[in-house]
């Protein structure tokens, strides 16, 4: 097995300057930031952004990994606070809002409900699919969720909720409404 060598420090901060200039150019024009925009903000060449991250999706999960961490995390925290089925649906509330909020956050969560089996390796994917499944496996022995509903069906249905939220240029404030509305129609019959 080959070992992996520690970044040098000026490679370190180039990888640093790249994912705050990649943050702040997400967060202006989304997921389709220039990348060679992005290079020219962090001051290095699109040579180096592309050793660093040879994908635009590399970027954008390497710059939100803390955020998908935290809302993977975040689900623990909410199954401890309330019942199995309103900690499913008080999760896929959070993610539709975070996803709204952090421009870039919706692709990142579109990747990993997609089918394919390069993008289910990812942290997003790995994150968010092991977060529904607890919560989609706790609401279905509480009985407050269909045994046909797969992890991958919810995570798919909370992008359309943002999607549909975005649609409506309410940012997350018709989240609450689309959520309620899916989630009656998840319920056991």
């Amino acid at each position: 097995m080959a070992q992996v060598k520690p970044m040098r420090a000026d490679a370190r901060r180039n990888y640093e300057r790249l994912l705050k200039a990649a943050a702040e150019a997400f967060a202006e024009h989304g997921e389709n930031a220039s990348l060679d925009d992005i290079a020219k903000r962090a001051g290095v060449g699109s040579g180096t952004l592309y050793r660093h991250f040879p994908t635009r999706q590399a970027l954008l999960e390497a710059t939100y990994v803390d955020r998908i961490e935290a809302l993977g995390e975040r689900a623990d925290e909410i199954a401890k606070e309330l019942s199995p089925g309103e900690a499913l649906v008080e999760w896929l509330y959070e993610v539709c809002v975070r996803t709204t909020e952090v421009r870039g956050l919706k692709s990142l969560l579109g990747s990993a409900v997609t089918d394919g089996s390069r993008v289910e390796l990812t942290a997003c994917a790995t994150h968010m699919k092991a977060a529904a499944e607890r919560l989609v496996g706790a609401a279905q022995e509480e009985g407050t969720l269909r045994r046909d509903v797969e992890p991958i069906d919810v995570l798919r249905l909370a992008h359309g909720v943002a999607t549909a939220s975005e649609l409506a240029k309410g940012g997350g404030s018709h989240v609450r409404r689309y959520l309620s509305l899916l989630t009656e129609g998840l319920r056991p019959g």
